[in-house]
């Protein structure tokens, strides 16, 4: 932007322009009530003067007298120029400045008030630094009304995901009371399920509040990449044969360290590897691989499982989001799993992706973590 275009510059030459006027209209004002005021008042003067030569004392007072009086003409006028100069320089700042700052800060009062909706128009005669002000305060309007959507739909998705368990609980107590159901260990089986589902869902809420807001530390330590898929695998192993899920590993060399949380790096992982096996269907396939990119090491968990389409990858990582909601819910899933997993990647320094070439394609995510 040129330099005669910011704003400071605008504000000194609007100064300087009112003493600029004063000064000239006082010299252009002098000048001419001078000029043209000299021959009326010095020709009866010097007449006087030139008739009685022993008047000099009256000719004198009087030639003060006519230049005061021109002096204070040509000030008056040079004021009555300043004066409206000033009056059109402090309306140009009006319009240009102090109008817009208040359209910003009425808005900013509305917006305090909840009405995120409000936008102020962006002033066209006020140069581009206003323009610029105006255009930053709308983007931070738009981004705090998409948080409040955000707020709004989370409330809803809680209150949705909090109300299925408690209904089947419900549903079961009113059984019982009723003697629709039997007082016996299958049934009680079900009604621990449904609390044990709740309880997972409390959890996960409160652990992905912490992680949003800071309040939890991390032990950055030299990881080996190897014996943490190793962990993992020998954790998942056993659910995996559950469902005939061939869960494979390309181990990475032993050299291959990263700096991170070696609990929370896991539990990315164990994350990971579980969806993989939970939407792979019977027979299927999961392996992880990682290797050295950069300052990364990037590692992989891919299955030739059901696969995401492609207008559910970018809100995949998003609170409560399912791909398929029926399925998702009786897979046992809570829906915020992938939330927390790249928070707590996002907080040790690296980046949760996922890509799939759509149904039934499979898909693989890929996380990242500073090498040590």
């Amino acid at each position: 932007m040129p330099w005669y275009k910011r704003l400071r510059w605008r504000l000194i030459g609007s100064q300087f322009l009112v003493a600029l006027v004063g000064v000239s209209i006082m010299m252009l004002a002098t000048r001419i009530i001078i000029l043209n005021s000299a021959p009326v008042v010095l020709r009866p003067l010097l007449n006087t003067l030139l008739q009685n030569p022993g008047n000099l004392a009256q000719v004198e007072a009087d030639l003060i007298i006519a230049f005061r009086n021109a002096v204070l003409l040509s000030v008056l006028f040079a004021a009555l120029g300043a004066v409206i100069a000033g009056a059109y320089s402090s309306f140009l700042l009006w319009r240009t400045i102090i109008n817009p700052l208040r359209q910003v800060a009425d808005s900013s009062q509305r917006i305090a008030d909840g009405r995120f909706d409000e936008r102020v128009a962006v002033p066209k005669s006020s140069g581009e630094a206003m323009a610029q002000l105006v255009t930053s305060f709308n983007q931070m309007t738009t981004a705090l009304e998409d948080v409040e959507q955000q707020r709004v739909a989370l409330l809803g998705n809680i209150a949705h995901e909090l109300r299925t368990p408690l209904t089947g609980l419900k549903g079961y107590l009113e059984g019982l009371m009723d003697g629709l159901f039997p007082a016996n260990e299958e049934t009680f089986a079900w009604m621990t399920q449904e609390v044990d589902r709740l309880g997972r869902l409390v959890n996960d809420i409160q652990h992905l509040s912490r992680i949003e807001s800071g309040q939890f530390q991390l032990d950055f330590q030299p990881v080996a990449v190897n014996q943490l898929v190793q962990r993992v695998l020998a954790q998942l192993t056993v659910q995996a044969q559950s469902k005939q899920i061939a869960l494979e590993s390309q181990p990475p060399s032993d050299s291959l360290l990263v700096l991170a949380d070696a609990d929370r790096a896991a539990q990315v992982l164990i994350n990971l590897v579980g969806n993989a096996i939970r939407y792979t269907p019977e027979g299927g396939r999961v392996w992880l691989t990682a290797q050295a990119n950069g300052r990364f090491a990037e590692i992989c968990v891919q299955d030739n499982g059901v696969g995401i389409p492609a207008d559910a990858l970018p809100f995949l990582f998003e609170r409560f989001y399912r791909v398929d909601q029926s399925r998702a819910r009786t897979s046992g899933g809570t829906g915020i799993g992938l939330t927390i997993s790249r928070h707590l990647v996002w907080a040790m320094g690296g980046e949760l992706t996922a890509v799939s070439d759509g149904l039934n394609q499979g898909s693989c995510f890929t996380f990242t973590l500073l090498l040590a």
